[in-house]
């Protein structure tokens, strides 16, 4: 009868108290990403130790007692504990207790129910959900709670209730331009699961490269490809292992646009004859299928039938993104079709082509998914825009009945902090006059990782932890919006996503030694170990790449161009910057701050002497030396910074002459050299400006 009891009121706060969205942490931290819809905690904590048992009642099935055993594992990794990983039908005597309501789709699908609820007492922990997708959910904020303590590793006491704000929470991978293996796209599956994500966005053609087998045209991949694909069987592989852990797999071949690949060995699909090669660099290009001719037509059926039988998810995404029209202009054949068909310009002539390509989806039994240029108010309004624009693209779609997802500020290749991601909602600017029936159009959002500038070796760097702040935008209550609070959780989920396998913190390091010139890990014992590690990490902890798409204005790229230098080493983030920026921004509100002056004196003298440490690496390593002036702008920045602290303690002013050659010099040093940013210098600008002299 208790039992029972606790589930009714499980199941009464999963029903009714989801609806208000309040958030409560009764003053409590906890290290939770995303945050739950409600979270209230109690007194007494959860004891984890060997003894640590999951057992499974109500709906069964393969997959949930393989999350359960992940969660063992999981547990067992980050305690140090051996514990038994056997999944028990014995509620009693289990430390979690887990029970499924009911079933789910084998595969999942935009609508599936992934609410929960989860208490957890000094005795037991009780998690139930509707279906397989919320225990899922619920497995992974169970590991989070778990944490060290004096007495040993223990979950707090708590109740939440839980459901997501949006059903499509993604993550686009670009496979194309730089090609990523299995292996990569397994961890970064396993963190999107940690932190709720539940949909893969796996790009797949592109002008670089053609990256999936085709059966019934070979060409496409052999082609089209520089060897580097994946089989119909790995495809598969990878779309049951994305389905056990709750996320859809919704395929991307850009068309008409983007196409180049194709051509390699289908020039007959293109507007121009050709011949056609594959694109090495990046860019927009001028190769664009042919919406003229019935042959592209019937190609199109045969591959859609195809790839619609080899991804199961019912959303098929058709690119449709920034075609150039130029061979269409050029063309008499398609000039001529325009006439016949009173065609206005290229647009009515994509628009055209868009809805031939609906017509072939929906035969296969697919939903169109499309870049914001797919939009028409003539097509269908189960189609789905995706917006790169932003939100008032998105809303202008709602207002029209058709359905929408964000990728505007969260494309992650801008290098943008973890803060501005965090900051973009779906649902603001131009979408907060969307009526109740419109805002339920906008389904979500996708985290954007295009692939010109990552590899399999740093792309989790550039994905995560970033990834998360965005995961906690679509997951949690529109009011969660604390910036502070978020970075210190974000902190915790990076390193736990280290045991999940993600290198986006390891190869950090490994990158560094190469940058240092060595092969192995040398000697601590080694003079120029000592004299080089240390300081190149201390330089990059507060450098930046450049943000937007600098890189190529910079310099010529292809694919072929090594990714091996600083810029592409250095994180998207510099948390030391971060916290740099904060203290002085703390001490200038309040000069008593005494720890931050001796903090910030630290770190300053710590970056002055810094270019003397390292200066005998850029006598060996020809990686490190395009970074020489980068290092001396960073010792010049700390002994300026020095300078306007020791006036700021004396309360003295700096004269005019003196403050313009600061500020000038600082300007200057906050400009890209190397494609790097130095992130210390406007924190140092702003303790200059409060030094100098009152005009």
């Amino acid at each position: 009868m208790k039992h029972a009891l606790l589930w009714v009121i499980a199941a009464c706060i999963l029903c009714a108290r989801l609806a208000s969205a309040q958030v409560t942490h009764a003053g409590r931290l906890h290290n939770l990403m995303p945050i739950p819809a409600e979270v209230s905690f109690g007194d007494g904590q959860l004891s984890i130790d060997s003894t640590f048992r999951v057992a499974m009642t109500g709906h069964k099935e393969v997959r949930l007692s393989r999350a359960a055993k992940r969660l063992v594992l999981r547990l067992s990794r980050e305690t140090g504990i051996p514990v038994n990983a056997e999944v028990s039908n014995d509620s009693g005597m289990a430390t979690l207790h887990v029970r499924c309501e009911g079933g789910g789709n084998s595969i999942p699908s935009l609508r599936e129910d992934e609410s929960y609820a989860l208490v957890v007492t000094s005795a037991k922990a009780r998690l139930i959900a509707r279906s397989p997708y919320g225990v899922l959910r619920g497995l992974e904020t169970f590991v989070q709670l778990v944490e060290s303590g004096p007495e040993g590793f223990r979950a707090p006491a708590v109740r939440i209730a839980d459901a997501p704000r949006f059903p499509w929470r993604g993550l686009l991978i670009d496979v194309c331009r730089h090609w990523m293996p299995m292996e990569v796209l397994k961890r970064n599956l396993d963190a999107m699961a940690a932190v709720k994500l539940n949909v893969l966005h796996w790009h797949l053609s592109e002008d670089q490269g053609f990256r999936i087998e085709s059966k019934r045209f070979p060409k496409l991949h052999t082609m089209g490809s520089d060897g580097m694909y994946y089989t119909q069987e790995e495809t598969r592989e990878i779309i049951s292992y994305a389905a056990d852990r709750g996320i859809r797999v919704v395929p991307e071949f850009d068309m008409p646009g983007h196409t180049t690949s194709w051509f390699v060995g289908h020039p007959e699909l293109a507007s121009a004859p050709g011949p056609y090669q594959i694109e090495p660099s990046w860019g927009v290009f001028d190769p664009t299928m042919d919406p003229s001719r019935e042959e592209v037509y019937k190609f199109l059926d045969t591959f859609i039938g195809e790839m619609a039988a080899l991804f199961p998810d019912q959303y098929f995404h058709i690119g449709g993104d920034e075609v150039n029209g130029k061979q269409w202009n050029t063309n008499q054949r398609i000039q001529t079709f325009k006439r016949k068909n009173k065609m206005k310009d290229n647009h009515d002539l994509q628009v055209y082509f868009n809805r031939r390509l609906l017509s072939l989806l929906t035969k296969h039994s697919k939903k169109m998914v499309g870049w914001d240029e797919v939009f028409h108010p003539d097509l269908p309004k189960d189609i789905v825009v995706q917006s790169w624009r932003g939100q008032k693209s998105l809303a202008d779609a709602a207002q029209q009945g058709y359905q929408g997802i964000l990728s505007f500020g969260y494309y992650l290749d801008h290098m943008r902090a973890a803060s501005y991601h965090y900051s973009v909602d779906p649902l603001d600017s131009g979408a907060t006059e969307l009526t109740p029936d419109q805002k339920r159009s906008i389904l979500g959002g996708e985290a954007c990782m295009w692939a010109e500038f990552v590899t399999a070796e740093n792309i989790d760097s550039r994905i995560w932890p970033r990834t998360a702040a965005i995961a906690e935008r679509l997951w949690s209550p529109a009011e969660v919006m604390n910036s502070e609070d978020m970075y210190r959780r974000l902190g915790v989920v990076s390193q736990r996503l280290e045991w999940l396998g993600v290198r986006h913190r390891s190869v950090y390091a490994l990158m560094l030694r190469r940058l240092a010139g060595y092969e192995s890990p040398p000697s601590q014992e080694d003079p120029l170990w000592r004299a080089g590690i240390t300081p190149l990490q201390t330089l990059a902890d507060v450098l930046e790449p450049v943000k937007f798409y600098e890189r190529p204005r910079s310099r010529a790229y292809t694919s072929l161009t090594p990714l091996n230098r600083l810029v592409d080493a250095t994180r998207p983030e510099s948390e030391r910057a971060r916290e740099f920026s904060t203290m002085i921004q703390q001490l200038l509100a309040d000069s008593s701050r005494a720890r931050h002056v001796e903090t910030i004196r630290s770190w300053l003298s710590e970056w002055r002497d810094n270019d003397a440490k390292l200066r005998p690496l850029f006598e060996t390593s020809f990686l490190l030396k395009e970074i020489d002036p980068v290092s001396r702008n960073l010792t010049d920045v700390a002994e300026t910074g020095l300078r306007a602290l020791k006036a700021f303690e004396n309360g003295m002013k700096v004269d005019r002459t003196q403050s313009n050659e600061w500020l000038t010099f600082l300007d200057r040093a906050g400009q890209a050299q190397a494609e790097l940013i130095l992130m210390i210098a406007p924190p140092v600008r702003r303790l200059v400006e409060v030094v100098l002299p009152v005009r």
